[in-house]
C-alpha cells in the first residue's frame, strides 16, 4: 500500500464520536467478520488509554496482545497508522527503532493499528488488529472504522 493511500484513509476516517457502545460495535464487526472468514485475530479498541473492547479468537496466542500493545504505541506516539509509519520509514530507508530511539519491546511499526479520530477533537484512541499479515490487519482495522463511520452517518 502506498503512502498517499494510507494518508487518505486517515483523513477520510473521522468519526463524530466514539462511545463505549460504538467501540463494542466496531469490535464485534471485526470478530463477526473474522468468524465468517475463519481468521485467527485479536482486536482491541482503546479511547484515551482505556481499553473499551478486546477479544481474541481461537488460534491466537498471548503474542497477539503484545503485538497490539506495541503497534498501538506507535499510533499513540506519532498520530499515524502503524502501517503508515512502517512505509514512511521504508521510503526514507531508515530503521524506525533507530530513528525514534524506541525499544522494539515497546514499539512495532507493523500494520494493524489505526488512529481513531473524532471531528473537532482529534485522535482519541486506537483500533488495533493482530493475527494476520500486517496489510490484512491494517485493512481489517480500516474496514471496522469504515463500518462505524457508516453507522454514524445513518443515525
Amino acid at each position: 500500500m502506498n503512502i498517499e493511500t494510507l494518508l487518505e484513509q486517515e483523513q477520510q476516517l473521522v468519526l463524530t464520536s466514539l462511545t463505549n457502545q460504538e467501540a463494542i460495535a466496531a469490535g464485534q464487526y471485526v470478530i463477526e467478520r473474522a468468524l465468517r472468514e475463519e481468521l485467527a485475530v485479536a482486536v482491541e479498541i482503546k479511547r484515551n488509554g482505556q481499553r473499551l473492547y478486546y477479544a481474541a479468537l481461537e488460534g491466537t496466542a498471548p503474542d497477539q496482545e503484545e503485538w497490539i500493545r506495541r503497534k498501538s504505541n506507535v499510533v499513540t506516539r506519532h498520530g499515524h497508522s502503524s502501517l503508515y509509519m512502517r512505509v514512511y520509514n521504508e521510503l526514507k530507508q531508515r530503521s524506525y527503532h533507530t530513528m525514534y530511539a524506541v525499544a522494539p519491546a515497546d514499539y512495532a511499526d507493523a500494520g494493524g493499528s489505526f488512529p481513531i479520530r473524532v471531528a473537532g477533537v482529534g485522535i482519541i484512541g486506537t483500533l488495533t488488529v493482530s493475527g494476520l499479515s500486517q496489510e490484512a490487519d491494517h485493512q481489517l482495522a480500516v474496514d471496522a472504522l469504515t463500518f462505524l463511520k457508516q453507522q454514524q452517518s445513518m443515525a
